[in-house]
């Protein structure tokens, strides 16, 4: 697979996960303010998603789903951490931490292709300053 094949891939995957996780999240959420951002934050990934795929698709190459066990895993996390406290604070910190390593993901994998497409460097960039963003909207529910 080329680079900017697997870039992509990558921001589509981290993306999918982020609608997969946050789809999760809303049925739990109560707080409507803390929902709200959660709504907003699912559009993002969500758009940053179907950008990808529709560059993969220009490019004639195949979007790659996250595995099964990637989902069934994240579902599971999600259910075992939320059992006793499905507090906006609570689910907040999870996304914290979800975001925090997602930025660090994100930067190895911005320089990792620095060299592909300008489009898809671009892309790679709204993903990282979204998640940043996403760190410092849960702040104030913790």
């Amino acid at each position: 697979m080329d680079a900017n094949a697997e870039y992509l891939n990558y921001i589509y995957q981290n993306a999918q996960m982020g609608t997969e996780t946050i789809g999760q999240l809303l049925d739990i959420v109560e707080e409507k303010e803390f929902k709200d951002i959660l709504n907003s934050q699912y559009k993002e990934y969500e758009a940053i998603e179907k950008e990808a795929e529709r560059i993969l698709r220009e490019k004639s190459k195949e979007e790659k789903d996250i595995s099964l066990y990637q989902k069934v895993s994240a579902y599971i996390m999600i259910n075992v951490k939320t059992l006793t406290d499905k507090s906006a604070s609570h689910i907040a910190e999870m996304m914290m931490q979800g975001s925090t390593m997602g930025v660090i993901d994100i930067i190895r994998n911005n320089r990792k292709y620095q060299e592909a497409d300008k489009e898809i460097v671009s892309l790679g960039q709204r993903l990282l300053k979204f998640e940043e963003n996403n760190i410092s909207e849960c702040k104030k529910f913790i």
